[in-house]
This record gives C-alpha cells, structure tokens and sequence, in this order.
C-alpha cells in the first residue's frame, strides 16, 4: 500500500505583485520498503520536518532527502514554498524541482524577491522561458544565486557578441565553466580576438565557446603561444579541426602528450605517422592508454587489420569498443573474407549512423551470409565461426569453406 501525502496551498510572494499558487500533487509515493528505510535513516531529531518537506514537496527520494536535509534545515515552509511556487510560475514542472533541490538544495533558502526574481526575470527578458529556462536552472542552479550585474548579464553579452543565438547560449550557460566568476573581460575576450585574427570564422568560434568554453580561459600569453603550436603543427584555421587542435594543446601538458605519443610508437607508428593522425582527428591524442591498446589489439591480432589503415581514420579511438569496434568491424571482416566487400575498405563506415551501418553491410548481405545478424549482434563471435586462431587471421579460402559448408 502507498502513502502519499496531499495538500494545497496558496502563497503570497511579498512586492513581486503576483499570487502563486503552489499545487502540492503527490510527486512522490513511497512503497512499504521505502518507508521502513526511511524511519531507520531518522530519529525525531534528524530534521523530521524538512526531510518530510523535501519529499512531499520536492519529490527527493528518503536517501536524497537524507542528503539534502545535512545542508539546509527549516522548521516552517514559508520561505521553501514561496521559492517553488516562483520556480514553477517560470516553467519549472515537479521534475524539474525535484532535481534542482537535489542538486542545489540551498536555493530553498534563498529570498524568492531579492536574489532569484531578478535573474528570473532577466532571463525572461532576453527570451528565454518554458524548457529552456528551465533547462538553465536544472543544470546549475546555483546560477540564480549568482550576481546579476556582476555575472550573469555579463556572460550573456558576452556570449551574444560572438554571434550565439540563444539555444546555444543557453547550452553554454548549462556548464560549469560560466560558474566559476572569472571575468570574460580579461579571460575570453583577448583569446577569442587572437583567433579572429588568424582567421577562424566566428561560426566556429561561437561552438567552441558553446562545447569548450575552458579552453579559452587561459591567460593570453600562454593561449597566444598555443595557438601558434597549432599553427605550425599544420592545421589550418578555417576548419573545425583547428579549434580541436586547440582544445587538445591547451588541456595536455607536455609529459602525457610524449607518454600518448610513446602508446602509438609501440604499435609502429612513426612520428610523422602519428602527426598525420592527430592532424585529421586531433582528439584521437585524448583516448587513455588503455583504449588505445584495447582497439589496436583487437584490429590488428584479432581482425588482421594493417596499423597504416588504421592510422588513417584515427577517430576509431573514440569510438565504444564494446558496442561498435567489435560487432561493426567483424560484420565487415566476414565479408571481406567472402570478397563481398573490398579488402581495403577504410575504416571510415565507423562514423556511419547505426541505420546506415545496418542497411549498407548486414542487410544487404544478409541472404549472402546468413550468420552475419547474428555477428552483428554478438550472439556469434568469429571465434566461433573459425575465423580466427590463437589471435592470427586463418587462411582465407579455409574460412570461406566453412562459411559455404554452415549454409
């Protein structure tokens, strides 16, 4: 039997000039387990009425609430209901608070008028209302607590003089970095004025700053010398991959950058080898080493593949080992062994989207080789089907035998 705990109530917010109603629907029932957990976790003196409060109110499970209830304690609901009944006046639904609270659930204390109406209303203001508003808040909400003046209104217009529209601004403001109070002034804008001078288009820029806003933050100096590592490293300016580059120099310190450069040597590659591949995907420097070893070691012991093709689609480091290497290249190794694909097929299909990976190698073959669904979804290894021998590619004519022989 659930309990769930109901109650309506209408709150005042002093001079904002509005009346909230705040609906109390039951957020969150609690099962019988759940309510013997929770009076193990609390005797009368644990904060009985703000975690009873959190979880009626705010939907927190009896352990978030535990949590929670260690930062903050009230005994009457005024000032916590005045808060969600504002948070909800801007958008915000039942999960939205419930996650909010269990990130920040500080902000249940904060002054609905002073410190959060004003940056609720700037927001509003500059067209952000419904999902994305809300999206901002659930992602950080100690953004509301943040001075307006100071902070928030800064980094909007700064984000808006770079020629961001508002869904991208609003992604940025959703990370950590737009948090921590460093003045744009004297970090950003002198960095994002060295890469306008090189030439990087303004397009580009605005994504770097939405996906890696970090990267800029450094003092001028050192990213000015960056940027020329990356210069003469060959990456030209005007593509994507340039900021990429940048992103990596500016985040890798010089010991790991020769420790991951020692990882690829051990495979064959050559300096001039490795630069060629940082130069078509600079982020294939950012895989651990344990990845690089996983992938090389399954492509060339276990699929036969040369580490020259392989260096040539270095984005292969990125991608799941598990849920993509594996299955998608022993689909295509069971068909360059029937000679229904060519041999040096570049290990680009990788990069195809899961629909089209399907379509183009398993069910276009499928009639060809009836066993290559069940490759595709791991239900069959090449173990099994005899591909393989103690880790080296059998004889080819052999393998294409037995595969005629289980029709």
């Amino acid at each position: 039997m659930s309990t769930s705990f109901l109650c309506r109530r209408v709150v005042s917010l002093t001079n904002v000039g509005q009346m909230f109603e705040i609906s109390r629907t039951p957020v969150h029932f609690l099962q019988n387990s759940q309510l013997l957990m929770f009076r193990s976790f609390f005797s009368p003196k644990q904060h009985s009425f703000t975690v009873s409060y959190l979880m009626n109110s705010c939907g927190l499970s009896p352990e978030s609430a535990l949590s929670a209830s260690r930062k903050i304690q009230f005994e009457t609901p005024e000032r916590a209901d005045s808060v969600l009944a504002l948070l909800r006046n801007y958008g915000c639904t039942n999960t939205h608070i419930s996650k909010i609270v269990s990130k920040y659930p500080l902000l249940l204390t904060a002054n609905p008028e002073k410190t959060l109406l004003p940056k609720l209303e700037f927001f509003r203001s500059v067209g952000f209302s419904g999902p994305d508003l809300a999206g901002i808040i659930v992602a950080k909400p100690s953004i509301l607590k943040r001075s307006l003046e100071n902070h928030v209104i800064p980094n909007y217009n700064f984000l808006k003089s770079v020629g961001m529209i508002n869904e991208n601004i609003a992604r940025a403001l959703r990370r950590t970095y737009w948090l921590t109070g460093q003045s744009v002034q004297n970090t950003n804008v002198p960095n994002i004025a060295t890469l306008k001078e090189i030439g990087v288009p303004m397009s580009n820029i605005s994504f770097f700053l939405t996906c890696h806003p970090s990267a800029v933050s450094q003092n001028k100096e050192k990213f000015s010398t960056n940027v020329k590592k990356v210069i003469e490293m060959g990456f030209d300016p005007l593509r994507v991959t340039f900021l990429k580059a940048v992103r990596l120099i500016c985040g890798m310190g010089e010991s790991m950058w020769e420790h991951k450069m020692e990882v690829y040597r051990r495979w064959g590659f050559t300096d001039d080898e490795i630069m060629l591949m940082i130069r078509l995907d600079p982020l294939c420097m950012t895989s651990s080493e344990r990845k690089i070893m996983s992938v090389m070691d399954f492509l060339v012991n276990k699929m036969g593949w040369e580490p020259a093709a392989i260096g040539r689609y270095p984005t292969v480091f990125l991608r799941s080992l598990e849920k993509k290497i594996i299955p998608w290249c022993s689909v295509v190794k069971v068909l360059q062994i029937k000679g229904l694909v060519k041999k040096d097929l570049s290990l680009s299909f990788l990069g195809s989207s899961k629909k089209n990976f399907f379509n183009r190698f398993v069910v276009k073959y499928e009639h060809d080789v009836p066993e290559l669904l069940n490759v595709y979804q791991g239900k069959i290894g090449i173990l099994e089907l005899g591909f393989i021998s103690e880790g080296i590619m059998r004889d080819e004519t052999v393998v294409v035998s037995q595969l005629n022989n289980s029709k």
